[in-house]
């Protein structure tokens, strides 16, 4: 199924330090990383929430599942209600063909290394806030093909994002600009790059998770032929 498949290259393209698969579930925990490389995907329709919660409660962490409507169990997400588990962060799967993005990047493409430097890991710092050495070490763990684009303004890097490849897919992460670059068509130059990256290496289609909240975000990946296949969203028990 096309849709288990891409949240699994993503999860994969973002690995958590620590990963235990019990059937179809993969069971995360990543100290330091965002939040999400440490969600739970329930990705079969046996019921091994206690497990899941096992785990968790084991690395002293609460226990948090990304429900995929169509991959996880169809009552998966009413049981884990009903177990007191809030609904939370509300996300967009999209896809695209590798071939549009360039066609309506109507940029120049940004600049692509195989490997983020501390410019790269700056632009995204001082964006997402999220600490650079736990991202360093995460990304090392990306055993995938990958890249990293950035745009540049008088000398600045002002936007960055990163790609992994995986089976004829690319999948983009980490995208960032610098609040003063935003609106002057650096996030486009950097997705013009990754996706030449990709289009160079035959991965002919593109994914990306976002925020659904992410409105200036949404309004970008659109106009660069992005369309959303589905939505998900997590359940978490502080």
């Amino acid at each position: 199924m096309l849709l288990r498949r891409l949240q699994e290259y993503a999860a994969r393209a973002q690995p958590a330090a620590h990963v235990e698969e019990a059937g179809g579930w993969w069971l995360r925990h990543s100290p330091g990383d965002a939040w999400w490389v440490s969600a739970v995907l329930p990705h079969d329709r046996e019921d091994r929430v206690e497990a899941a919660e096992k785990f968790c409660a084991d690395r002293g962490v609460p226990a948090r599942f990304q429900i995929t409507p169509g991959v996880c169990a169809d009552d998966l997400d009413a049981r884990l209600a009903d177990r007191g588990y809030a609904r939370s962060q509300e996300m967009s799967l999209q896809i695209a063909s590798t071939a549009d993005v360039i066609r309506q990047a109507h940029a120049d493409a940004g600049a692509v290394t195989t490997r983020p430097d501390d410019g790269w890991l700056a632009a995204w710092h001082e964006v997402t806030t999220r600490d650079t050495d736990a991202e360093r070490e995460l990304l090392s763990r990306v055993e995938a093909p990958s890249a990293y684009a950035y745009a540049e303004v008088d000398d600045e890097v002002v936007a960055v994002g990163r790609v992994v490849a995986e089976n004829g897919w690319a999948g983009v992460f980490g995208m960032a600009t610098l609040p003063h670059a935003r609106g002057q068509g650096a996030a486009r130059s950097v997705l013009a790059a990754l996706a030449s990256w990709a289009a160079a290496r035959e991965s002919n289609h593109m994914y990306l998770q976002m925020e659904k909240a992410n409105k200036a975000a949404f309004r970008l990946y659109e106009r660069s032929g992005f369309r959303e296949v589905c939505t998900y969203h997590y359940r978490v028990r502080e």
